[in-house]
């Protein structure tokens, strides 16, 4: 275990009104600009894309800090340099980045789901391409004082394996999948989130 009080900095400041900074709201109105760009052309496979992985990515997030509460540390932290922590391992800035980085990467897909990239069909490739992007890009990000990873264990490649992965794979699937189908999987994910949120962090303040 590397740096465990990093985790106890992380729970001093989560969700304290007193480090919120106002390019918060910036953020926010960049990424509801982006989705009512998509929303107006009716680009419905690139919002579902951005949808997607943003309801996933906040699933995990939500383990993380249940395991912070049920361990005594999450696998990953943010203990300083955001403007409002929404949980343990998440802050806005993070968050907002989340919330696009499917649509973003969506649009990068060839048009045609069936083809095929060194024998494997793109959508995999894309979404382990994406997924060692973002965890290398991590390991810039744990060399920093604002992220951190607890355990000596997890790092880069299981971040790779069973983070982003994930979450590339959903925001591609979402991207393809028929309207109903991803309407089901982002609903479905969107009131879990909602209800373990405001189960484990509203009410009982675990998280």
């Amino acid at each position: 275990m590397n740096n465990p009080e990093l985790t106890q900095a992380a729970l001093d400041i989560l969700r304290d009104g007193s480090h919120f900074q106002w390019y918060n709201i910036a953020l926010l109105a960049v990424v509801v600009y982006i989705y009512a760009n998509e929303f107006q052309k009716k680009n419905w496979n690139l919002i579902s894309a951005g949808l997607a992985l943003y309801v996933v990515h906040w699933f995990y997030e939500i383990v993380n800090a249940l395991i912070q509460h049920f361990s005594g540390h999450a696998l990953w932290t943010v203990p300083s340099g955001t403007g409002y922590l929404l949980l343990v391992g998440v802050g806005w800035e993070l968050s907002m980045m989340f919330a696009v980085a499917g649509l973003i990467m969506a649009k990068l897909l060839p048009e045609d789901k069936n083809v095929k990239v060194f024998g494997i069909n793109n959508r995999i490739v894309f979404a382990v391409g994406n997924a060692a992007f973002f965890s290398i890009f991590e390991i810039f990000l744990a060399s920093t004082s604002a992220f951190h990873w607890v355990f000596s264990w997890w790092g880069a490649l299981p971040v790779f394996i069973t983070t982003y992965i994930p979450f590339f794979l959903a925001a591609f699937w979402a991207h393809d999948a028929e309207s109903q189908k991803r309407r089901y999987f982002i609903a479905g994910f969107a009131v879990v989130d909602v209800l373990l949120f405001v189960f484990f962090a509203l009410l009982l303040r675990w998280i």
